[in-house]
């Protein structure tokens, strides 16, 4: 038989899991809209939604022809004219677009998960460190380079390189810590679903144990199992 510390225990996360379900959502989460691309960096912001506990109205982008278009036809130009994905999108019709400031922007609004150290730290400058270094160091060596064969071989391979490069540091980090800034955040989130590209790209991660350790413990993260769910 259960002893009433343990009933009383159970209780507790009975009503920890409800106020959790039911807690006063601010509106603008209540109709925020994801636009998202099929195997784009939208998965990270999804990821962070989910890891955040934020609902969000999946908008599905057709990325592969042009113009680009949203399920109901219209020209995804009238919602961002850079053409890309994500797009955060709000009630009131404010649009947040970059990856790296929307992941930020989702874990501000609910900082007790731990997704992102305070603004006013210098840990957030750290984070901020890692996020730019895998847009502009990783991110954009992927794409378009090695997404696009019309390139050339050469550029191509000279991408591969620089990737390969580049993963060194991220390589020496992963191989004291379990995540990029020690505990888990959104710089996580991003470098996962960049480096989800290597298959595809033909970028071997064979050289690298310590992440391919921690793209399996991230990958088991059931926040990232119900986005790879979704994301299709």
């Amino acid at each position: 038989m259960k002893t009433r510390l343990e009933k009383a225990h159970q209780h507790f996360r009975s009503c920890l899991s409800y106020s959790k379900r039911h807690r006063n959502i601010p509106t603008e989460f209540r109709k925020m809209k994801l636009y998202y691309g099929v195997n784009a960096c939208s998965l990270a912001v999804l990821i962070t939604a989910l890891e955040a506990d934020i609902p969000v109205e999946l908008v599905k982008v057709d990325i592969y022809h042009s113009p680009h278009t949203t399920p109901d036809g219209s020209d995804y130009s009238e919602v961002n004219p850079k053409l890309n994905v994500p797009i955060l999108e709000f009630s009131d019709g404010r649009r947040l677009s970059e990856v790296a400031v929307q992941l930020q922007y989702l874990a501000d609004q609910e900082p007790g998960y731990g997704l992102a150290p305070d603004r006013l730290s210098d840990e957030r400058y750290r984070l901020q460190e890692w996020l730019n270094y895998i847009s502009s160091e990783l991110h954009k060596s992927f794409s378009p380079w090695l997404f696009h064969s019309e390139v050339g071989r050469p550029a191509q391979e000279a991408a591969r390189n620089k990737i390969a490069f580049r993963l060194r540091l991220v390589e020496e980090r992963l191989r004291d810590h379990q995540y990029l800034m020690g505990g888990y955040t959104i710089a996580d989130a991003y470098l996962f679903t960049i480096l989800a590209w290597s298959a595809f790209a033909k970028v071997p991660l064979d050289e690298f144990p310590s992440i391919r350790t921690w793209q399996a413990r991230v990958g088991t993260r059931p926040a990232v199992v119900e986005a790879l769910r979704r994301h299709v």
